[in-house]
């Protein structure tokens, strides 16, 4: 022991005196070639220099553009039918064309068109302005304003209109007269019933307050769907509740209540047409009245189709520029008009004619392909993405201010 100890310390330091006890030079090198063992990361290599493609080789190259072979034979299956159906109104003379054209202005027919859009009007104005009340009453914190409301759509959304109709035309039998005064007490004012509703007061009570129970459910649920953080942001910002409503939460709803206010006008220039049980010279009676007399029921019939097709379509395109107008908070870019389609379908068809490049007006959906099918030619001229690019490739290193590519020293993002 005494020897182990006078010996002195060895001046070189090996591998098994610098490592840890238990821990051995065998171990060590095992450890050092495991290869799942962290190394430090190595430096990004410079991408390889790629050959720069020539214009004239650009210029070569051809897009083909992917087959559609079931697109081609829909679009030919349907033409064919359409070619059918013009066929057979043009070939058939029982349609009495002359007779629809000659009938189509008829002083009777233009005022029975006029009675038609008069009681849409009315109607439409009488539906809407109520039904906004009854949703603000649904919404309301009183519980007897929401139960009335409540009550009064479910009563006018079970009766049919035509039963609505005959019972208003028919009041005169349970209440002779119309007295104003205080319930239980005076009356200021009295009116006999069939005075004050007539054939056209009955058509608008029946209309009106039918379209109201429909335009009230329409109304609530484009309020609701205004998103509760703009109520409150408005409310934070010290906005009155009656401008929180004009001027914030209506437009917004607008963008919900237009679609489908605009399918309930288009039924009630339709559902005019039940008036006729009440005698009424609208469209559709003064029509019937007219076959009636002349035994030309297909050629009148289709007078009065024309005519509600026209309505409708100027009811659509009003539509359209009214979504339009509350849709510019919404988008990013607003729909194209009709006339703007029209210009760019010309203008996209005069390039694939004349082979030049599109038109700078052209949006990218309208870009069209021209120089016989060489190159993708977008509304400026220029190659398009599909091409190869001519710049060089981009050799720069990775920033190490880039939160993605930074290392630490240690190697940790």
């Amino acid at each position: 022991m005494s020897s182990a100890l006078s010996t002195p310390p060895s001046t070189g330091r090996s591998a098994n005196s610098a490592a840890p006890p238990g821990l051995t030079k065998s171990t060590i090198s095992t450890v050092s070639k495991d290869p799942a063992a962290p190394t430090s990361p190595s430096a990004p290599s410079a991408p390889s220099a790629l050959p720069r493609a020539t214009r004239a080789e650009l210029e070569s190259l051809r897009v083909v553009g992917a087959r559609h072979p079931w697109r081609w034979v829909a679009t030919a299956a349907v033409a064919v039918l359409l070619a059918m159906v013009v066929s057979s109104l043009v070939t058939n003379q029982r349609w009495e064309w002359s007779v629809v054209f000659q009938y189509l202005t008829w002083p009777s027919i233009l005022s029975g068109l006029w009675g038609t859009l008069r009681l849409t009007l009315v109607a439409a104005v009488i539906g809407f302005g109520l039904g906004t009340v009854l949703a603000l009453m649904r919404l309301s914190r009183s519980p007897l304003l929401r139960a009335v409301s409540w009550a009064y759509t479910w009563v006018f959304r079970s009766v049919p209109l035509i039963l609505q109709l005959l019972l208003w035309y028919n009041l005169a039998y349970l209440y002779p007269s119309l007295t104003l005064g205080i319930p239980f007490g005076p009356s200021f004012a009295e009116f006999g019933t069939l005075d004050v509703i007539n054939k056209f007061g009955a058509a608008i009570l029946g209309l009106g307050l039918s379209q109201a129970a429909y335009s009230a459910e329409i109304v609530r649920a484009g309020i609701l769907s205004v998103d509760q953080g703009q109520h409150e942001a408005a409310a934070a910002l010290g906005i009155p509740r009656a401008r929180q409503s004009t001027r914030i939460v209506l437009p917004q709803a607008m963008r919900t209540i237009v679609p489908t206010s605009v399918n309930e006008i288009i039924g009630l220039v339709k559902g005019t047409s039940v008036v006729y049980v009440l005698a009424y010279g609208e469209l559709f009676y003064t029509v019937g009245v007219i076959y009636g007399r002349n035994q030309r029921v297909v050629p009148l019939l289709m007078v009065a189709a024309i005519w509600y097709v026209i309505i409708t379509t100027v009811i659509t395109v009003i539509q359209f520029y009214v979504e339009r107008h509350y849709a510019k908070g919404a988008v990013r870019t607003l729909p194209p008009t009709p006339l703007q389609v029209a210009r760019w379908t010309v203008l996209r068809t005069w390039s694939r004619l004349t082979g030049r490049p599109a038109h700078p007006s052209l949006p990218p959906a309208f870009a069209v392909r021209t120089g016989n099918g060489r190159g993708h030619l977008t509304r400026t001229g220029r190659p398009s993405a599909a091409q190869p690019s001519t710049s060089q490739p981009s050799t720069a290193q990775p920033s190490a201010a880039h939160p993605s590519t930074a290392r630490t020293e240690g190697g940790v993002a």
